[in-house]
């Protein structure tokens, strides 16, 4: 197989948009600002640049892969489309009655997410249909058709339409779609059978909801950026990442656009998970900063871990439960506010507080000198030394520290009595400490250690905090990925293509109808074939199997892989034994006589992309090293000493550096503070080694 292919990668963040094009296995780089008002502009003026420097035109490439944040940033900023409901008779309000739980059982404020539809645009037809897709009561379609007046008069762009057991019978909630299609043609229509056909009508619900309020925006800006490429000689297949991992076509993505609220971080996994298994380490965290927020996630044997469920808008942001439920497939990660752009202010009780508010690229840390008067986390970098400004957004960007002093000297130096300097120490170790609890939160609820793990860390900001993040944790080792600046661009290109199918069919073990459901799988192998072979380039493409069971009376299930049968035939017994397996692994033991029920089953289609991908890049093997220039570096002790710079270009894996040392290239600066040591591996990442927690180790 040839890496003889020209490929483009963009990855929009909230602060900057990641360009990554890769062409003979050789990559190049850049980060430009994200532009808000048409996010298309960034990319394509970024990828245009890079194209321009290899002598390449648009018509050259092969793949074009894309993630972003709009999807997210839609719903969480109230940004979305006006929304309605129209849902069975007597659950007109069950996507804001929510679920029985409380995120915190005593307070007696507590603020519940909002649902993304208001009670006056959700609307209740007469119908019902059984749990197991009988029709108790059919559908009166005079009152659909009655809709319509009520729909026009409230001018909605997009409709969702969630029947109860809709999963088991979508007939209803189709035959409402044809009648109410026909008289708003220019609507757009999301059915819960087809964006979440499983159990639970409270997630399914929301998840439907969330897909109509944000899908008008994102077909509309996905159908300009299609445009705009074709427009330039662009005929290669454009992919878009999913929140679990893979890559889908663009119309797929437009269809379905809640699959898209976490395309940028599960890029970041997906790198990460990679240079894992390069290294040879089976337990890793990954640490993900931007310029927003920053991402942690655990790693096993290189795979991320996984969950079926997802929550946006979170109205309390640790706390599980306060945010809008979302059932799709996604990577398990945790995310805060505390990116580059993070706000630092002091608050009414003279406690400085770090996010999640953002500067975001408009009009960005003050710094930048576009209009921002708010200190940042980018400030304080800034401040201590952590950045090399010559490199700062591959040149392109000059740093004014006169607004950096002026922004931590007026919001946080005043109010606390610190100079400048200390000012950003404190920013800086308090954006440290919210990541840290964080991580140890994550981890704890996984039940995972992570002492002993190593940290990989990417993204613009990481690099500048990953040793006092690992110190923090008592972890070991770091790793800075070669291209860390833009590691969730450089992670699409690592990504599979993939297509994920559920189909929720309740029935005990004991009884499964073994034909009815080797039909269902077939029909999803068939669906999740269909959506990945155009985009595989012949690749071949592998089929994963697996079914959600638990004990009769559990509210939760486990879910079992199993291998496929081309006849989409199950064997019960093998299911059985899977099942006690994986219950044993998770719980330590298995019931061995209780009863058994199945909810959902899952199919994945999934082709690997058509290329090679090299290690490429800048990185050129030298006999010996020199710093190119020096920054006035702030330690971690408070000392302020001048530190040597060393361009990362230059760096061999025959040469240890000792901290402190700032290890700068285009899009990001590595510090390496007093008591770690970097050098290059044979990959080209840098290896950061805790001295204090190796030696403790050894004792």
């Amino acid at each position: 197989m040839s890496s003889r292919i020209n490929r483009a990668s963009a990855d929009i963040g909230g602060t900057f948009t990641d360009i990554v094009i890769e062409t003979d296995g050789v990559r190049s780089s850049t980060k430009v600002l994200t532009t808000h008002q048409a996010p298309e502009r960034a990319v394509i003026d970024g990828v245009q640049s890079l194209l321009e420097k290899q002598s390449l035109a648009f018509a050259d490439l092969d793949i074009f892969l894309h993630g972003t944040t709009l999807a997210t940033n839609a719903i969480i900023e109230r940004r979305g489309a006006t929304t309605a409901l129209v849902t069975t008779e007597g659950f007109r309000d069950t996507i804001e009655i929510g679920s029985e739980s409380r995120h915190d059982q005593y307070d007696v404020f507590i603020q519940k997410p909002q649902p993304l539809v208001g009670r006056e645009l959700r609307f209740t037809v007469k119908e019902r249909i059984a749990a197991n897709g009988e029709i108790l009561v059919g559908l009166d379609e005079s009152e659909v058709a009655a809709l319509v007046t009520k729909l026009k008069a409230a001018d909605v762009r997009s409709i969702a339409i969630c029947f109860l057991h809709a999963y088991a019978n979508p007939c209803h909630e189709r035959r409402v779609y044809e009648i109410l299609s026909a008289q708003l043609p220019e609507v757009y229509f999301s059915l819960s059978s087809e964006v979440c056909p499983e159990v639970r009508e409270y997630e399914r619900g929301s998840t439907t909801v969330a897909n109509a309020y944000i899908r008008p925006i994102m077909a509309s800006y996905l159908g300009r950026l299609k445009s705009e490429l074709g427009q330039r000689g662009l005929s290669a297949p454009i992919l878009l990442m999913t929140s679990g991992g893979g890559l889908t076509t663009v119309d797929q993505a437009a269809d379905y656009p809640i699959r898209l609220v976490e395309s940028g971080p599960a890029g970041g996994a997906i790198l990460a998970a990679k240079i894992a298994n390069e290294c040879g380490l089976k337990e890793i965290v990954s640490f993900d900063m931007g310029g927003t927020t920053a991402k942690i996630c655990l790693i096993d044997n290189g795979q991320p871990l996984k969950s079926r469920s997802f929550e946006v808008d979170r109205t309390e942001r640790f706390l599980k439960g306060s945010g809008l439920p979302v059932r799709i497939p996604v990577i398990e990660m945790v995310e805060i506010g505390a990116g580059g752009g993070s706000i630092a202010q002091v608050d009414a009780l003279g406690r400085l507080t770090v996010g999640p508010e953002s500067a975001s690229s408009e009009p960005g840390p003050a710094c930048y000198g576009l209009g921002g008067t708010r200190p940042t986390v980018t400030d304080g970098d800034f401040i201590l030394g952590r950045i090399d400004t010559r490199k700062f957004a591959d040149g392109r960007m000059v740093l004014r520290r006169d607004l950096a002093e002026k922004a931590l000297d007026l919001h946080v130096g005043k109010a606390l009595s610190l100079n400048s300097v200390q000012a950003a120490a404190a920013v800086t170790a308090i954006v440290e400490e919210n990541m840290s609890n964080a991580s140890r939160v994550h981890a704890a609820e996984h039940g995972k250690d992570l002492r002993r793990r190593a940290m990989i860390a990417f993204g613009g900001a990481a690099p500048m905090h990953a040793a006092q993040l690992a110190r923090k944790l008592s972890l070991n080792t770091v790793i800075i990925p070669l291209g860390a600046g833009v590691g969730s661009a450089i992670g699409f290109l690592e990504a599979p293509m993939a297509y994920e199918v559920v189909r929720s069919r309740h029935s005990s073990l004991d009884r499964v109808n073994e034909d009815s459901i080797s039909q269902l799988i077939l029909e999803m192998c068939e669906e999740a074939v269909a959506v990945v072979s155009p985009a595989a380039g012949g690749q071949p493409i592998e089929k994963r199997l697996s079914a959600f069971l638990r004990y009769v009376g559990q509210g939760h299930e486990l879910e079992v892989d199993l291998s496929v049968d081309p006849s989409g035939s199950i064997d019960p017994s093998a299911l059985k034994r899977a099942f006690d397996d994986r219950y044993s692994k998770v719980f330590g033991r298995f019931l061995p006589n209780h009863e058994i029920e199945i909810l959902t089953w899952a199919v994945t289609a999934s082709a690997p992309q058509p290329t090679l991908v090299g290690v490429g890049g800048d990185w050129k093997p030298h006999d010996s090293i020199n710093p190119s220039g020096e920054t006035v570096f702030t330690d971690v002790d408070g000392t302020t000493v001048n530190a040597p710079v060393f361009e990362r270009t230059d760096l061999t894996p025959a040469v240890t550096l000792m901290g402190p040392v700032v290890i700068t290239e285009r899009e990001t600066n590595t510090v390496v503070p007093t008591g770690f040591s970097a050098e290059c591996n044979v990959f080209g990442h840098l290896v950061l080694t805790n001295l204090a927690a190796r030696t403790a180790a050894a004792q």
